[in-house]
Formats: structure tokens, sequence, C-alpha cells
């Protein structure tokens, strides 16, 4: 049987894209965090089932979730209260048991994020000095979860944490609150956002980088194995044209911290970021899709999924990405897609 050129090259596309299908559709599995029909606050696993993510398990939770952590060997995953939050959970995503639960201190809150250190051993928890209103960084055990100790977050509004070697990298959001008003947002005016690096073991600030734009909360943290740190902004503006227009992304270098430029108008708002082939990822709930940015954060596109937020990883990071939208789960970069049920996802989720 003679092949001619078109027919390899049309093989040939076939079975990339049937590649790609099996490479999005395989083993899908994801920790999240969603509010129910019911309406209940949930954590679970969801799981691909033909076109579909269906609920696997989940277990009840008091008020919302927000960052979810997988621990090492992928048996248990941590999930920690929306600030200002109380509670941190370790859950089985097999069976949707939970394994322990545990309570903040008095006058501290939670505010949505956790990170574990590189040994293993310690727990780092974003915490709100509730007297004062200043950030703090909770040092807890791994497995018992109690607090060891706390470090200033040097600033406040804890988002993100991120451990890279010997040091924590923390964003604080800059945006001052306080437990009589929720979360209400007080004195933008008086905004202060930062990237702080901390020594991972002593809490010691070994550097601390600011934007000029001063309404631009730095929340979530990305990195990329070139050493490249991605940071998804919020926009706090008055004016609802600079608002809109704000840029979404900025990128430290290991040197300094700046501004990706050249993007549409995203409505100022950033949510999950993730590294991915191209550069960065950033889910925009309210631009309409995932935005994505080159590695120097040159404005690559968008790529279509109301309402997207959440973003994760493959655990070896070289599956693609998985973004949440709503009804729809949507893979990175082949656009293979599947239906979610009838839930809200939370801003984040991960892979298993």
């Amino acid at each position: 049987m003679v092949i001619d050129r078109r027919q390899v090259l049309t093989l040939g596309a076939g079975l990339l894209i049937g590649g790609l299908a099996r490479a999005a559709g395989a083993a899908v599995q994801l920790a999240a965090a969603w509010r129910d029909e019911a309406p209940s606050y949930r954590v679970g696993r969801l799981e691909a089932a033909g076109a579909a993510l269906r609920i696997a398990a989940s277990i009840e939770v008091p008020t919302r979730a927000h960052g979810l952590l997988r621990e090492r060997g992928g048996a248990s995953v941590l999930a920690v209260a929306r600030r200002p939050g109380d509670w941190l959970l370790r859950f089985s995503p097999q069976t949707g048991r939970a394994l322990q639960w545990q309570w903040i201190e008095p006058e501290r809150a939670f505010t949505g994020h956790l990170a574990l250190s590189a040994d293993g051993r310690h727990l780092y928890s974003g915490e709100t000095d509730l007297d004062s209103g200043a950030g703090l960084v909770g040092l807890r055990d791994a497995k018992t979860l109690h607090k060891i100790a706390e470090w200033p977050s040097h600033g406040v509004d804890v988002h993100e944490l991120l451990p890279r070697g010997d040091s924590l990298w923390v964003a604080n959001g800059g945006i001052q609150t306080r437990p009589e008003s929720g979360r209400l947002k007080l004195d933008l005016a008086a905004m202060d956002s930062s990237l702080v690096r901390l020594d991972a073991g002593s809490g010691e600030l070994r550097g601390q980088w600011r934007v000029d734009d001063t309404r631009l909360s730095l929340r979530h943290l990305a990195w990329r194995p070139d050493g490249r740190l991605g940071i998804a902004i919020q926009a706090e503006h008055q004016d609802k044209a600079a608002k809109a227009a704000a840029p979404i992304l900025a990128i430290f270098d290991g040197h300094a911290l700046r501004l990706a430029e050249s993007q549409p108008v995203l409505a100022g708002y950033g949510g999950d970021i993730a590294a991915s082939a191209e550069g960065f990822a950033i889910g925009c709930p309210r631009g309409g899709g995932v935005a994505r940015f080159d590695a120097q954060g040159l404005w690559q596109g968008l790529t279509p999924l109301p309402e997207a937020c959440a973003l994760a990883e493959s655990p070896d990071g070289r599956t693609g990405l998985w973004a949440g939208g709503r009804g729809h789960g949507l893979h990175l970069p082949d656009g293979a897609g599947k239906a979610l049920p009838a839930l809200e996802l939370d801003n984040h989720w991960i892979r298993l």
C-alpha cells in the first residue's frame, strides 16, 4: 500500500490530537473547594468520568474554603478557610473523610493559604493578628498542625506563601480589614502591598519589593523552573477605567519586580496563577478566560472560559494545566474540556 505525504500528515495530526486528548483525560483527579446548591461549602475530589468531571468524594466544611495543599505521598490534602477564617482541615481526597481539624488561636485569623517546608516537617500558614491587623506567618508542626512560632509578614493582608530553597516567599496584599467589619476593605489610599522573602528556618526578613502603583494588590504566586516568579494582581483603583486596564501580572526575576505590559483590558482582576509551557497562566473570572503570558511577561492571548479562576498544574509539570470555570473544566494547551457538575468552584484547585 502506498501512503502519500498528505496521508502521512493527516495520520500524524490524528496521533498528536489523540495523544493530547489522552493526556488531558487520563487519570484526571483534582482536589477542589466549592459551594453546592444546598447551599453548603465543601472540599473534596473531582475525577474524570467520560466527558465530565464528577464529584467522587467530599466533606462539608464550616465556611468557605480557599487554599488547598497536597501533602507528601498524596494520601491527604490540607484545606484552610478563606480570610478571615478559623479552621484548618486535613482530609482524605479518596474517601472524603476528615482526618484532623485544627482551630486557630484566639485573636488570630487564617488568610487562606498554606505551604510545606522543604523537609516536610513544618507547615506555614498565612494569618492576621486581629488586634493590630498585622500580617503573620504561622510556623506549625506538619503532623499535629499545632503552632510552634509566628513571624511577622512585614505587611498586612497575607495571601499566598511559597517556599523555594532556604527561603519563604510571601505576598502581602496590603489591604487593611478589621474583625468588626469582616472583609470590608478599609483605607485603600493607604494600601501597602509587597513581595517579601523570609528565611524559611528563622523567619528573618531577607528582602522586600513593591511595585510603583500602590493600588495594585499582589496576591498569588507561581515559580517557573527558570527561577522567575509570577505574581497575580488584583487592582483596587477608585477610577473604574484605571482599574479595568490595570496589569494582572508582575514578574520577579530574582533582582527586580516589574509589571507585565501590553495586555488587553481584563477588568484588573487576576485570580489563580500557574506556571505554563508558555510562561504563566492567570485565571480571569471577570475577564472571561485564562490569560497567557510568556516567561518575560509578554502577552500571548486569552483562552475563553466563563468565570475562569482555578488553575492546576500536573504533578510532573509536563502535561499541561487544568482551568476551572462556570460549568466547565478546560485542559491547556490543547483545549480539551470536561463538564462540571452544578457547583461554584472556589479560586483554587490542585492536581492529585
